[in-house]
C-alpha cells in the first residue's frame, strides 16, 4: 500500500506565510562566530520580527537565538572585539517609556544581554564595521544642523519644531524626490563613526550622589560595584557637506578603520546625475573625490584591500536609448584615485565581495545560467575561477582568516542558508530553520529563439505531472528587466501554484544576467521585440512536453514582468488569462513619474513610440487581473489606474450581459512595490489562485473573507 505523500507549507498558504525566513549572514574578524537574520510572523500574524541567529562555523553545535524583541532586529556586524551590533527599535529597559526609534545595540563578545549603545531622534539606517577597528553607522541629518557647532543638538532640534508645527512640507532642489516607498528629504542619509563620548569631571552634587558602594569596591574587588550599559558614546558626522548626495549602496571600510569609501550623486543639468567616489578620512572627518564623476560612467565602491592601497571597484557606461550600460571590474589605487581595468574577460555582471586574507585575490558574485555562483578573482593575472558549482544563487558571502568562505544561498529548490566553502565543496551548517518540503520538482528547459539565441529557464512540476495527468501551464516572468530567475523569492514563489497543480516556468528572456552583455543588448531600447518573442519561444517549447497541458496556459509578472504580461495581453490571446502586478502601462506617463526618472530617461527615446503596451489595448481580448500598491514609487499607482479604467473602457473583450467586465483589480492603499505585509500575502496568493483557477478549471473563485465581498461577483 503506498503512503499519502504529506502536504507541503505551500498547500497551506497560512503555513506557508507563517515559515520562517532567513536572510544574509555576518562573520566575526576572527572567523570563530557567524550570524544570520531570522525573520518570523508575530502574534498578530500582521509582520514579520527580525531576530539575531547564531550559527557554528564548524558545523557542529545547532544555530541558536541571540536576540528577542517584539520589534526585531537587523543590520548584524561584528567590531575588531567581537562585539555584535545591530539596529532595532526595541524600547530601551532604562528608558522613560518613550515611542522609541531605530538605535544601535550591542551583544558584548563575552555574551549577555543586548545593550543599548546609542540613540537618536532621527534614528539608525545602518551599523558597518571594519575588520580591525572601527564601528560606524548611517544615520540621517537635518540640512540645518550639518554645518552646526553640534549636528546632534541642531538635528534633534529641527525636529522637534517640525513635530510640534505638524509640518510635512519639502522642498527639494534636484530629481531625487522618492525612493521605492519613501518620500527623500527633508533629512539626508550621513555617515559617523562611533566614538567614546568625552569624559567630564563630575560635579559636587554628583560627587555627593554617587553610590558609597562604588568607592569601597574600588579598593576591594571582592565587593560588587554599579556599571552602566555601555561606557557613553557618541556619533561624530564625517560627511559634512556632503548634503543628499551620499550613496548608503556600496559603503566600504579600509581593514584598519582609517577610511571609508562612499559613492556619491552629483545632480547636474536637465534632471541627471553623476557618480563619484568619495574617501573619508575618519580622523580628520573630511572627504574628498577620489574617483571624479565622469559623463557616461557610473563608479560603485567596492571592498579595500587588507593593506588599505587598492580597492576593487565596479564601473560602466550609462545606459542611452540603443546601448544598455554595462558594468565592469576595476582595481582603484587610493593613493592616485585611478581606476585600471581588470577581468576583462569575465562577460559576467559580477559583485565584489571581499579580499581574501592573503590580499593576492577578490571574492565575487555573479549571475551565471540561471544560477548565481561565487568566483575568485586572481588580482595580479585578472583571472577568474569558479568556486561554487551548484544549482544555486549566492546572496552573500564572507571570507574568515583562514580563507574558509561561508556563504548564504538559495534556488528554487530551497529558500536561503548558510553553508560553508572549503575548496570544491559546500557544506550546509546547522541553520535554525529546516528547508521545507516543495510540492513538486524543479526541471531545467530551454529553447532557441528565433534568431539563434539559446533560451533557457526553470520549470516547477506538480508531483504527479505525466503524460495521463498533464499540468496547466504558468509562464512566469521576472522583473528588473536586469535580472535572473535563479533565487528563492518569498514574495514571487512558483510552490504555491505548483500546489495547486499549475506547471509554473520560470524563463530569462533578453535583458536577463548571466548569460553576457550581448544577451542584454538583444532587449535593450526594444522589449517588445527579443524579451517577447523569447517568451513565447520557451512557452512553446514547454508546451510540446507530454506532461504540459497546453489548453489552459496562463501567463503573469510583476514590474518589468508586469510589463511584459501587459505586452502579451495586447499582441495574442494564447493565454487564458494574465496577471499583472505592478505593472508599466503607458511608458509616456512612466519614466517622469517613477522614483528614478534621470536613469529612464536614458533609455525611454526608443521604448515610448514604439513599446508602449498601452497603444495596443483595444487588441486584448485576455481576461486581467490588475494589482497594484498605492505607495510604490518605482512604479507609481497612476499606471495601475489608468490601465484599470483602460481596460474597462478600451479593451476588445466586452463587459457580460449583466455589464460586469471579466477584468479585476486589487489594490492595496498601504503596500508599495512588493505586497509585504503577511496578511496582504494571504490575499494576493488567495485572489490570483482564484482568478487563475476561474479561467483554467472554470472554478468560482473563493475569496478571502477579509475583502468582505458577498461573492466573486459582486462588484
Amino acid at each position: 500500500m503506498s503512503r499519502r505523500r504529506p502536504e507541503t507549507p505551500f498547500h497551506d498558504l497560512q503555513h506557508f506565510i507563517a515559515y520562517p525566513r532567513v536572510n544574509g549572514l555576518a562573520l566575526s574578524p576572527d572567523g570563530k562566530r557567524l550570524a544570520t537574520i531570522v525573520s518570523t510572523l508575530d502574534a498578530k500574524k500582521t509582520r514579520y520580527a527580525n531576530a539575531v541567529w547564531e550559527l557554528d562555523p564548524a558545523g557542529e553545535a545547532p544555530a541558536r537565538r541571540v536576540t528577542r524583541s517584539a520589534k526585531g532586529e537587523s543590520g548584524a556586524a561584528f567590531d575588531a572585539e567581537g562585539n555584535l551590533y545591530f539596529v532595532s527599535a526595541r524600547p530601551d529597559p532604562d528608558g522613560d517609556g518613550d515611542d522609541p526609534v531605530a538605535a544601535l545595540w550591542m551583544v558584548p563578545a563575552a555574551g549577555g544581554e543586548a545593550r543599548l549603545v546609542i540613540s537618536r531622534p532621527g534614528g539608525i539606517q545602518a551599523v558597518l564595521t571594519g575588520r580591525g577597528g572601527g564601528v560606524f553607522v548611517v544615520a540621517p541629518l537635518m540640512p540645518v544642523a550639518e554645518h552646526a557647532d553640534d549636528p546632534e543638538k541642531a538635528d534633534a532640534e529641527a525636529r522637534k519644531q517640525r513635530k510640534e508645527k505638524k509640518v510635512a512640507a519639502i522642498l527639494h532642489t534636484d530629481a531625487a524626490v522618492r525612493y521605492w516607498d519613501a518620500d527623500l528629504g527633508p533629512d539626508a542619509a550621513h555617515l559617523f563613526v562611533l566614538e567614546d563620548a568625552p569624559i567630564t569631571e563630575p560635579s559636587d552634587e554628583d560627587a555627593d550622589a554617587a553610590d558609597p558602594a562604588d568607592a569601597e569596591a574600588a579598593t576591594d574587588p571582592t565587593l560588587p560595584r554599579t556599571v552602566d550599559a555601555v561606557a557613553p558614546k557618541r556619533l561624530r558626522l564625517l560627511t559634512k557637506g556632503l548634503g543628499s548626495h551620499l550613496s548608503s549602496h556600496g559603503l566600504s571600510v579600509a581593514p584598519d578603520g582609517s577610511f571609508v569609501l562612499a559613492g556619491r550623486t552629483i545632480p547636474v543639468a536637465l534632471g541627471d546625475r553623476l557618480t563619484s567616489i568619495v574617501k573619508v578620512d575618519v580622523a580628520e572627518g573630511t572627504w574628498t573625490d577620489l574617483v571624479a564623476g565622469v559623463t557616461g560612467t557610473d563608479y560603485t565602491p567596492g571592498p579595500v584591500s587588507p593593506d588599505g592601497t587598492r580597492a576593487l571597484v565596479v564601473y560602466g557606461r550609462t545606459g542611452t536609448a540603443t546601448m544598455a550600460p554595462s558594468h565592469e571590474l576595476g582595481l582603484l589605487d587610493i593613493a592616485s584615485g585611478i581606476v585600471s581595468p581588470i577581468a576583462d574577460a569575465f562577460d559576467q555582471w559580477a559583485s565584489p565581495i571581499a579580499w581574501y586574507p592573503a590580499g593576492d585575490a577578490v571574492l565575487l558574485q555573479a549571475d551565471q545560467d540561471g544560477r548565481g555562483p561565487l568566483f575568485r578573482l586572481d588580482v595580479a593575472s585578472g583571472g577568474v575561477t569558479q568556486l561554487t558549482h551548484d544549482d544555486a544563487a549566492y546572496g552573500g558571502a564572507a571570507i574568515a582568516p583562514d580563507g574558509t568562505v561561508y556563504g548564504a544561498r538559495s534556488s528554487y529548490a530551497y529558500p536561503t542558508e548558510v553553508v560553508r566553502i572549503d575548496g570544491d565543496s559546500v557544506t550546509r551548517l546547522p541553520n535554525p530553520v529546516e528547508r521545507p518540503e516543495l510540492p513538486g520538482t524543479l526541471v531545467e528547459v530551454e529553447t532557441t529563439s528565433a534568431d539563434g539565441v539559446r533560451i533557457r529557464g526553470w520549470l516547477a512540476l506538480p508531483h504527479g505531472a505525466s503524460p495521463e495527468k498533464p499540468a496547466p501551464l504558468l509562464l512566469w516572468i521576472h522583473g528588473g528587466p536586469l535580472g535572473s530567475w535563479n533565487a528563492w523569492s518569498w514574495r514571487w514563489t512558483p510552490w504555491n501554484m505548483v500546489a495547486q497543480g499549475y506547471a509554473v516556468l520560470l524563463p530569462d528572456p533578453a535583458l536577463s544576467t548571466g548569460y553576457g552583455q550581448d544577451f542584454i543588448e538583444r532587449g535593450w531600447g526594444t522589449w517588445g521585440d527579443a524579451p517577447y518573442t523569447d517568451l513565447m519561444a520557451i512557452t512553446d517549447a514547454t508546451e510540446a512536453r507530454d506532461d504540459i497541458d497546453s489548453r489552459k496556459t496562463i501567463a503573469m509578472g510583476g514590474s518589468f514582468g508586469g510589463y511584459m504580461a501587459n505586452w502579451i495581453a495586447g499582441h495574442t490571446d494564447r493565454f487564458a488569462a494574465i496577471v499583472t502586478h505592478a505593472s508599466l502601462w503607458a511608458l509616456d506617463q512612466f519614466g517622469p513619474t517613477t522614483d528614478a526618472p534621470y536613469y529612464w530617461a536614458r533609455e525611454m527615446g526608443g521604448l515610448v513610440e514604439g513599446h508602449s503596451p498601452h497603444t495596443s489595448v483595444g487588441e486584448i481580448r485576455t481576461p486581467m487581473l490588475v494589482i497594484h500598491g498605492d505607495k510604490d514609487y518605482r512604479v507609481p499607482i497612476g499606471e495601475g489606474l489608468r490601465l484599470w479604467w483602460e481596460l474597462l473602457s478600451k479593451s476588445g473583450l466586452p463587459a457580460d450581459e449583466k455589464g460586469q467586465s471579466p477584468h479585476r483589480f486589487l489594490y492595496f492603499p498601504d503596500e508599495n512595490h512588493w505586497i509585504l505585509q503577511p496578511q496582504h500575502a494571504l490575499v494576493w496568493y488567495e485572489v490570483v489562485l482564484g482568478f487563475l483557477g476561474e479561467h483554467v478549471h472554470g472554478r468560482t473563485p473563493s475569496l478571502p473573507a477579509t475583502l468582505g465581498l458577498r461573492d466573486a461577483t459582486t462588484p
